[in-house]
């Protein structure tokens, strides 16, 4: 927290309809022996029977071996939160952004260039240590909002280069685009597919060009093979783990409420998928983790 104990802000995006969904957070895992990171959530969106606070988030994720997280953006005022959260806890790191799936709205209201210059801004932040989440998303946008897709990609792009700073990738049914605009661009040197959709093809492809995977909760999904098979040819070093909480909780859990504590369920199974010892695989995303974002 900052000095004087103040919370990042009352920014809290709307929660969607729960419908029948256990909003119980699950019981804590055994904590792991050697830390790592949770490379990407979303610690702004409340959700859970019992909401929590930033400060009891990033408890639960330390005392279960998650030393930090990075927090990701998908408009202005979640780019402007995840500033204040990573100012008041030197356990959060920032990453700025304007989200695909938002691009066209912005453009619709001719305000892209200004969300985008407000992301460019706040790139400048010492705690700002990533543009994300940017990419493209062909899933919610249709064809008519793709242009705008592109456009803020790109400049996003730009601002990563500019700023000498990580970028996460959000790709959705995108996979050739994403792939083609990173190379017609030129990606920054840190570049990071959040949430790795693909298969092991584009697994291979990614790594080639020096790319890390992120993978989430949902490798441990029963329908997610495409992911396993990605994992299991993806670098050691070019491997990287995230929540995206409050969103793809892991199996066992699926359904419930995800959060950085949790990382130790999705680390444990990847371990076993790659036939790796647990602590030494830890230690391998821990510096993955700070060779792309720095030091917290």
């Amino acid at each position: 927290m900052t000095e004087n104990g103040a919370d990042p802000g009352v920014y809290v995006r709307e929660r969607g309809k729960e419908g029948r969904r256990d909003l119980r957070y699950p019981t804590a895992p055994e904590p792991l022996a050697v830390p790592v990171y949770d490379n990407h959530c979303h610690l702004e969106i409340e959700d859970g029977d019992e909401p929590l606070s930033l400060a009891e988030q990033l408890d639960r994720a330390s005392a279960v071996g998650i030393r930090g997280v990075v927090q990701a953006s998908g408009d202005i005022d979640s780019s402007r939160w995840a500033v204040r959260a990573a100012e008041a806890d030197p356990r959060v790191l920032a990453a700025v952004a304007i989200h695909p799936n938002d691009a066209p709205t912005y453009a619709l209201q001719g305000r892209l260039d200004e969300a985008i210059a407000v992301v460019d801004g706040l790139a400048a932040h010492p705690r700002v240590r990533a543009v994300g989440e940017t990419g493209l998303d062909f899933f919610r946008t249709g064809e008519d909002g793709r242009p705008a897709q592109l456009a803020s990609f790109e400049a996003h792009i730009a601002i990563a280069k500019r700023h000498g700073i990580a970028m996460q990738i959000h790709d959705r049914d995108a996979h050739r685009e994403v792939l083609d605009a990173l190379r017609r661009a030129g990606a920054p040197e840190r570049t990071v597919f959040h949430c790795f959709s693909g298969d092991e093809r584009m697994a291979r492809e990614a790594a080639d060009a020096g790319y890390w995977l992120s993978f989430a909760g949902n490798v441990t999904f029963k329908n997610a093979q495409n992911l396993r098979d990605a994992l299991r040819v993806t670098p050691r070093d070019r491997i990287l783990v995230e929540t995206d909480a409050p969103f793809l909780t892991p199996a066992p859990h699926r359904g419930r409420p995800n959060a950085p504590y949790l990382v130790p369920v999705t680390v444990r199974f990847m371990a076993a998928e790659l036939g790796e010892d647990v602590d030494a695989l830890c230690a391998q995303l821990a510096a993955n983790t700070l060779a792309v974002y720095g030091e917290f």
